[in-house]
């Protein structure tokens, strides 16, 4: 089943974000090789592609897992949690209808 994780940022966390995003990256990348990732990005905290020193508010995350107790295990190992950019995850069951 698909899962939606909602990663939210603390406040002036941008440059530990920075530093954390090869690591986040890489397990997101290995989600996508193994055919389990939907969509991954972030929310810039401006209304800009590039929002730039504004930073991002959080991030979002579909993929598949096979429970809500996996996807919730995998969000709280992200790097991005550890480095305290996350300030807390949302999991949440996620069923796609379009496209």
């Amino acid at each position: 089943m698909w899962y939606a994780i909602i990663g939210t940022d603390n406040a002036n966390s941008l440059e530990a974000r920075k530093s954390a995003r090869p690591a986040h990256l890489a397990r997101l990348q290995q989600l996508q090789e193994e055919g389990r990732m939907l969509l991954a990005g972030p929310f810039p905290a401006i209304d800009a592609e590039d929002p730039g020193p504004a930073g991002f508010s959080g991030s979002l995350i579909v993929a598949e897992f096979s429970s809500l107790a996996d996807a919730q295990a995998w969000a709280g190992a992200d790097p991005y949690l550890a480095a305290g950019v996350y300030r807390d995850t949302t999991v949440k069951p996620f069923r796609q209808v379009l496209p």
